[in-house]
């Protein structure tokens, strides 16, 4: 599954790269050896540990494997979105950034006292990261919006 998210990702960033139009049936020829390769995963990865413990209350537990599996099955749009709209990233790294300043705060303070304090950090923060994704000084940016 490696292999193949990696090809994708090769695939969309040549598409981007060339500025080229998807090719439908390379997607189709990917979207398929997604498809065979949780066939394979469903066939190597029985559904729970221990099936014979019948019984028991609770449900009986699953691998780390097969409950990965399960999130590829239920989220395989979601997954796979980057190789139909070249928009989407293929990573969510840029997201991850975004919040982590508001994360560091909330463990370096504690909590924000009022909620408006908190709605304008996050304003601040949001025009920040916009600046820095446009790639302009972020200095001169903020001089710029309080002048």
């Amino acid at each position: 599954m490696n292999e193949l998210l990696t090809d994708m990702k090769k695939y969309t960033d040549e598409c981007k790269g060339q500025i080229q139009e998807l090719d439908f049936e390379q997607i189709k020829a990917l979207e398929k050896r997604f498809d065979f390769i949780i066939m394979k995963g469903i066939e190597e990865n029985p559904p729970s540990l221990n099936p014979e413990k019948q019984g028991k209350r609770g449900k009986n537990p699953k691998t780390r494997a097969r409950n990965l599996l399960d999130r590829f099955i239920e989220y395989k749009e979601q997954i796979l979105r980057f190789l139909t709209d070249l928009k989407v990233p293929f990573e969510n790294n840029q997201a991850e950034r975004d919040i982590r300043m508001m994360k560091f705060q909330q463990k370096r303070s504690g909590t924000f006292r009022v909620i408006q304090g908190a709605g304008a950090f996050c304003r601040i923060r949001a025009y920040i990261s916009t600046i820095r994704k446009n790639g302009l000084p972020v200095f001169e940016g903020i001089l710029a919006a309080l002048l």
